[in-house]
């Protein structure tokens, strides 16, 4: 049912996604829904952990066997290529908390998470500016990828060409001193 919902968000975007439609969607009535999600901020929460974890094994696996700028782009492009791939599910996971440790938001989280970490792990980053550091990824890459999705680059400019120039732009940033 998660599934389907998270395919759904993506096709009609995650805020046209009802219980009514996916119902329709699957072929049961709304009330069946229920046996299987809690209802509409349960299936938001379980599409968001989804993504999370779908973003982690692609990030993840993007970034084996690479180091430093290489591992930098190579998780940069995965990210921008997940969330231009499922606009909906990604929007799920915006703003969504963990209730607790074990909650797969949480499991999910810390695997995009360390897989970030991993492409830090090539910079000589000092502790105490780690998570400035991912925060800055994180902007970078959630802000060009979610506007990219959502049409927000309408000048000239290569959009390709302008996220290799974002890639370059980070390393230098983390190469910095």
């Amino acid at each position: 049912m998660v599934a389907a919902g998270a395919a759904l968000a993506d096709e009609v975007g995650l805020a046209h996604l009802t219980m009514g439609l996916l119902a329709e969607r699957v072929g049961v009535r709304t009330p069946s829904l229920y046996k299987h999600v809690g209802g509409q901020e349960d299936l938001g929460r379980r599409i968001a952990a989804l993504a999370l974890s779908e973003a982690a094994d692609a990030v993840g696996g993007a970034v084996q066997g690479y180091a430093g700028r290489d591992a930098l782009a190579a998780a940069a492009r995965a990210f921008r290529a997940f969330v231009l791939e499922h606009p909906g599910r990604y929007a799920a996971t915006i703003g969504q908390e963990p209730s607790g440790p074990d909650d797969p938001l949480a499991v999910a989280g810390r695997r995009l998470h360390g897989a970030f970490m991993a492409v830090l792990h090539g910079y000589e980053i000092a502790e105490a500016d780690v998570d400035h550091a991912l925060r800055m990824l994180r902007s970078l890459f959630h802000g060009f990828a979610t506007l990219q999705a959502a049409g927000g680059f309408q000048w000239s400019a290569d959009i390709d060409e302008s996220f290799e120039w974002l890639i370059a732009f980070a390393d230098r940033g983390l190469r910095a001193p």
